[in-house]
C-alpha cells in the first residue's frame, strides 16, 4: 500500500500528523488528542483533533496500539513523513568535529572503519553498521621464515603498509634453501600484483616451465598466497557497534523484537546484503521497518549511505539501524556526512 501524497491532506490533517510523529520519535510513546490539545499551537478541541486523527488512521498513517490509547505512525505514516514532510537538520558542530577527529586519526583502514562505526552509533544513539571495502591488495614483499620442523610463517606486506602473517604448513625435511628460493621468487616477479594476478602468473609460468624453482620452492608460493587469500575471504563483511544502545527505556517494554533484532544482527552476511541496495543505488536508502523482509519482525529502521574512494568509485556502505521513531531529521544528513569523509581516507 503507497502512501497519499502529503498534498492530500488538509493542512489541518498535515499539521496534526506532523506533530504525532515528531512526539512520538522523541518520547516513543503513542500520542493521545489530549496531549495534542495542551500545545500552544493547536487551536483544536480534543474531540476535533480525535476526528483528524481518526481519518489519519482510516488513511493508514497512523495506528492505535491499544483502545483507550493515542496514536503512532505507521511505517506507511513515517514513510510519508520522511520523504514528504521531515526538516534535516544538519550535524552540529560537535557532531562534525566529533566525527572528524575519530577518522582523522593515523592508523590503518580496519581502524577508520571500527572507528566510523563506534561514532556513529555513540551520535546516533541506535546501532552503527560499516560495511568493509572489497580491496584487493597489492603484494609488496612476502617472506616464508620457518618457524619449527612442520611450521613457517609467510609474512605478507601490500603496498599500501598493511602487513599480515600467516602460518603455514610445510613438509618435514622442507629445506632453507626452498623457502629462501620461494621468497626470492616473490620478491622478484610478484611485487605489484594483486593476489589473484599474482597466482595467475604463478601459474603460467610453473605450468610453461618458465621458472626455474624446484618442486618444494613452487608448492611453498602457492600455499603462502592460497593461505592469504582463502583468510581475506573469511573476513566479516560488516562491523557492528552499539547493540547494547539498542536496549533503551521504551525497548524495555518490547524486550522480544530487540531480542529479534540482535539476533538478525547477528546474521551480518544478510545485512550486508541489505546494505548493498544502498550500494547499487549508490544513494542514500531508508528502510523502515516492515520495507524490508530481513527487519520486519523486529519493527526496525536502516539509514544507510555509500562511500566512495578518491576516484569516486562506491567501495562501501555505512548506517545505523534501531527502532522506527529513530531521530531521522538528524541521524540522516549524520550518516550522509559520516559516509563523505569516510571517503575521503579511502585510497
Amino acid at each position: 500500500m503507497a502512501s497519499p501524497p502529503v498534498n492530500e491532506l488538509s493542512l489541518r490533517a498535515r499539521d496534526i500528523f506532523r506533530m504525532v510523529v515528531e512526539d512520538y520519535i522523541a518520547s516513543g510513546q503513542p500520542v493521545g488528542s489530549k496531549t495534542l490539545a495542551a500545545r500552544s499551537e493547536v487551536n483544536l478541541s480534543p474531540a476535533s483533533i480525535r476526528s483528524v486523527l481518526s481519518e489519519l488512521e482510516s488513511l493508514g498513517l497512523l495506528a492505535a496500539p491499544h483502545t483507550s490509547a493515542g496514536r503512532m505512525p505507521t511505517d506507511l505514516g513515517l514513510r510519508l513523513f520522511v520523504d514528504g514532510m521531515m526538516q534535516v537538520a544538519e550535524p552540529t558542530p560537535h557532531e562534525r568535529a566529533a566525527i572528524e577527529q575519530q577518522l582523522g586519526q593515523a592508523g590503518p583502514i580496519e581502524q577508520a572503519l571500527e572507528k566510523t562505526s563506534a561514532i556513529l552509533s555513540d551520535l546516533s544513539g541506535a546501532a552503527g553498521m560499516v560495511m568493509v571495502p572489497h580491496r584487493e591488495p597489492r603484494l609488496a614483499q612476502m617472506s616464508i621464515v620457518r618457524l619449527d620442523e612442520r611450521r613457517a610463517l609467510a609474512v605478507l606486506v601490500g603496498q599500501d603498509g598493511h602487513i599480515e602473517n600467516r602460518l603455514l604448513e610445510i613438509d618435514a625435511g622442507t629445506g632453507s634453501s626452498s623457502l629462501q628460493e620461494a621468497t626470492n621468487y616473490i620478491s622478484a616477479r610478484l611485487s605489484g600484483r594483486t593476489l589473484v594476478e599474482a597466482a595467475r602468473l604463478m601459474q603460467e609460468e610453473i605450468a610453461s616451465g618458465r621458472t626455474a624453482l624446484d618442486d618444494a620452492s613452487s608448492d611453498l608460493v602457492t600455499r603462502g598466497l592460497a593461505v592469504w587469500s582463502e583468510d581475506a575471504a573469511r573476513r566479516p563483511v560488516l562491523i557492528v557497534r552499539g547493540q547494547a544502545n539498542l536496549l533503551d527505556a521504551n525497548a524495555l517494554t518490547d524486550i522480544e523484537r530487540v531480542r529479534t533484532l540482535i539476533d538478525d544482527l547477528e546474521n551480518k552476511q544478510s545485512v550486508a546484503q541489505l546494505l548493498d541496495r544502498a550500494r547499487e543505488a549508490e544513494a542514500m536508502r531508508i528502510f523502515i521497518g516492515a520495507e524490508n523482509r530481513l527487519f520486519a519482525l523486529s519493527g526496525s529502521s536502516v539509514i544507510a549511505a555509500p562511500y566512495r574512494d578518491r576516484e569516486g568509485r562506491v567501495v562501501g556502505v555505512l548506517g545505523v539501524i534501531g527502532p522506527t521513531r529513530l531521530n531521522y531529521a538528524r541521524v540522516v544528513p549524520m550518516v550522509d556526512f559520516t559516509a563523505r569523509s569516510l571517503g575521503r581516507l579511502i585510497s
